[in-house]
């Protein structure tokens, strides 16, 4: 089966990460994380996988007296602030741009209106934005840090964007201690099964969840294979490198097809309107082409008509478009 629901890179996993896998380190470490940022160590806390990290925030959101979400939105995040019964407002996406010309909506940052959060609030949001593709300037969240008591950002697709184009807010961690930055390692190098991420923020937050979590919560395989892809500068370069244009064709192949409405996207996946239940789409790529793409009925604001497909290698990407030009009707 052709797997476009994935959205990891495309790219076998990095060279370094498996050498690592054949060493062992004595004890937790945190080196590697703080890679191009000025950060002692007691800034960084390693998880396993950024969802557990993400549980440890949605704790603290769940202690305050609202939590904005913006939607459509991961649905871990759902899961993960009602484990702690947390009061959560979603603020759509979708509703805040400006209707296309068919029938979609236009995105932009400034989807964001400026009376968002009215103190006192969580934010919990990723960036970009899934499944839209959405990146959001530094700008744009600059002063949503100044509304909100918290302010958590999933990072999880930050490392595809080339250096001048990422907005990260991890260099702003040490000027805004409601702020909290969660990475993961599992999309850009491709290590979804060793389970390793990282958040960074505040000591005196760190110092708190670590009396929260378990014990040993990552493996010596993911510390070393962690220590490892962070350093591997050639894999970092070359995926970089290779996903715009990836990207670009994939989305120009979309939109020649008619009924198929992609939107832009600045992550490693993208967001298609399509005129045709997904359901029935997905069933017959499966069935008559072995090509699996990822509808978005966990997104209820979206529904059956929309998909997502990860950026691939040229030869998956022009699979997938002849696949759907086949079966589309």
């Amino acid at each position: 089966v052709h797997n476009s629901w994935k959205n990891l890179t495309p790219h076998p996993p990095s060279r370094r990460g498996k050498g690592g896998l054949d060493l062992a380190l004595p004890s937790p470490d945190r080196e590697g994380a703080g890679e191009g940022v000025d950060l002692t160590l007691d800034w960084i806390l390693p998880g396993n996988g950024s969802a557990e990290l993400l549980t440890w925030a949605a704790r603290e959101l769940s202690q305050l007296p609202e939590t904005v979400i913006l939607t459509p939105a991961f649905s871990d995040y759902q899961r993960a602030l009602k484990a702690f019964d947390a009061n959560v407002r979603g603020y759509s996406l979708l509703g805040g741009g400006k209707e296309g010309g068919e029938g979609g909506f236009l995105l932009s940052d400034s989807c964001l209106p400026p009376q968002l959060g009215k103190g006192g609030e969580g934010l919990l949001l990723n960036n970009p934005h899934n499944p839209t593709g959405l990146l959001f300037s530094r700008e744009t969240l600059l002063p949503l840090l100044e509304k909100f008591a918290l302010v958590v950002v999933d990072e999880a697709f930050m490392d595809f964007l080339l250096p001048h184009q990422e907005q990260s807010l991890i260099p702003l961690v040490q000027d805004y201690p409601n702020l909290v930055i969660l990475r993961s390692l599992t999309k850009f190098y491709s290590l979804p099964g060793l389970r390793l991420g990282y958040c960074v923020t505040h000591p005196d937050r760190i110092e708190r969840w670590q009396k929260w979590r378990d014990p040993w919560s990552v493996n010596v395989l993911a510390e070393k294979a962690g220590i490892a892809v962070v350093q591997d500068t050639e894999f970092a370069e070359q995926t970089r490198a290779w996903l715009p244009k990836a990207r670009s064709q994939l989305f120009s192949g979309l939109s020649r097809l008619s009924g198929f409405y992609p939107y832009p996207s600045a992550a490693n996946f993208l967001l298609v309107r399509c005129d045709v239940s997904t359901s029935q789409l997905q069933a017959r790529l499966l069935k008559e082409k072995r090509i699996l793409i990822r509808d978005c009925l966990s997104f209820p604001e979206l529904g059956d008509n929309y998909f997502r497909v990860a950026v691939r290698s040229e030869v998956d990407n022009q699979r997938l478009l002849a696949g759907l030009e086949d079966v589309r009707w």
